[in-house]
C-alpha cells in the first residue's frame, strides 16, 4: 500500500490559518526570561558560508565550550551546524556534554547528486564526528512525482549512518501546496527520518509558521498510528526572538508541551543565538544589553 494511502490530507486553509493566528496571539505572551531560555537550548548555532573555515569551525565550538562560564544559568545551544569539512575541527574542540554536532551533507543544499555520493558522504560526517545528519530531499524528483525514490534515498542515507540523527529537509518554499508539505512529511517520517526540517535557508520563502504547523500535524498524524515521535527543525529565515516564540508556539499548540526540548525542536538559525541572550540579560538585568558571543 501507498504510504500516502493511510495519511489522507484533510487540513484546510481556514484550519491552517487560524491555527497560526492562534500561535501569533500566544506567542505575543511567551516572551519571558524563561522562555527565550529555553528557545536558545533549541537553537542548531549555525554557519554555512563559502568563506567557512576550518579556525571558524574552531572558534564556534570554543565559544560554546566557554558559553556556561561566562553566563551561568543559561543553557548551552543544542548544536553546531556546519559543513562537512569543518565537522571534525568542531568536533575535536568542543567538550560541553549534550551539545551535539550537526553536519548539512548529501549534496546540500540542491541535493542534485547521486545517491552513492550522499550516502558517502553522510558516513564521512558521522565518522568524523557528527551527531546529526541534515539533509535535503531530491525537490526535483518530489516534483516530478518520483516520491518512491525520494523515500528510498533517505531510507539509504538512513541505514548508511546507523545512530546518527538524521533530519529531513523538505525545503517547504520549494514545494507547491500545503499538501505537498503534508506528503513530503509522511514520505520523509516513514522512511526514516528522525527530524523533518522546513528549509535550507539558501531559498525563499524559508521556514514559515504555516509550513511548521502542516508538519507538526503530519507528524500527530503519524505518532497515532503507533510509530516513533519525530521531531521539527523549523530553520531559515529567522533571527528575533520573536520568531522563536511564534515557532514554539506552534509547536507547542499543535504537539503539546513533550516537544518544548531539543530532543525533538530545534531552531536553525545562524543569527538568533545572540538575539536570544540580549534580550535574555536584558529581562533578568532591567536594562538594555546589547551583546555578541556567538
Amino acid at each position: 500500500m501507498n504510504i500516502l494511502d493511510e495519511y489522507k490530507y484533510t487540513l484546510t486553509d481556514e484550519q491552517i490559518a487560524a491555527a497560526v493566528a492562534k500561535a501569533k496571539a500566544d506567542a505575543e505572551k511567551m516572551q519571558t526570561a524563561d522562555n527565550l531560555k529555553l528557545a536558545l537550548s533549541l537553537v542548531d548555532l549555525t554557519t554555512l558560508n563559502t568563506t567557512d573555515t576550518l579556525a571558524k569551525g574552531e572558534k564556534f565550538a570554543t565559544n560554546v565550550n566557554n558559553f556556561s562560564a561566562t553566563y551561568p544559568g543559561i543553557p548551552d545551544v543544542a548544536a553546531i551546524c556546519v559543513y562537512p569539512s569543518l565537522v571534525k575541527a568542531v568536533a575535536s574542540t568542543l567538550n560541553r556534554p549534550g551539545v551535539g554536532v550537526a553536519s548539512v551533507a548529501a549534496g546540500f543544499p540542491t541535493s542534485q547528486t547521486f545517491i552513492e555520493v550522499k550516502t558517502l558522504e553522510c558516513q564521512k560526517a558521522v565518522s568524523d564526528g557528527a551527531t546529526d545528519i541534515d539533509i535535503v530531499i531530491s525537490v526535483g524528483k518530489w516534483l516530478a512525482g518520483d516520491f518512491e525514490t525520494v523515500g528510498n534515498e533517505i531510507r539509504a542515507i538512513k541505514n548508511a549512518i546507523g545512530n546518527a540523527h538524521l533530519k529531513v529537509i523538505l525545503e517547504t518554499g520549494a514545494l507547491r501546496n500545503a499538501q505537498d508539505i503534508w506528503n513530503a512529511s509522511i514520505v520523509a517520517m516513514a522512511a526514516g527520518a528522525d527530524f523533518i526540517k522546513t528549509s535550507t535557508g539558501k531559498m525563499e520563502p524559508a521556514a514559515t509558521p504555516e509550513a511548521v504547523y502542516v508538519m507538526c500535524e503530519a507528524i500527530k498524524a503519524f505518532a497515532a498510528k503507533g510509530n516513533r515521535n519525530v521531531g521539527i527543525k523549523p530553520a531559515g529565515g529567522m533571527s528575533v526572538s520573536a520568531d522563536a516564540m511564534l515557532y514554539m508556539a506552534v509547536v507547542k499548540n499543535t504537539l503539546g508541551n513533550a516537544w518544548l526540548n531539543n530532543k525533538m525542536f530545534r531552531l536553525g538559525a545562524s543569527r538568533m543565538a545572540n538575539n536570544l541572550l540580549k534580550d535574555i540579560l536584558s529581562i533578568e538585568s532591567g536594562k538594555l544589553v546589547d551583546v555578541k558571543y556567538f
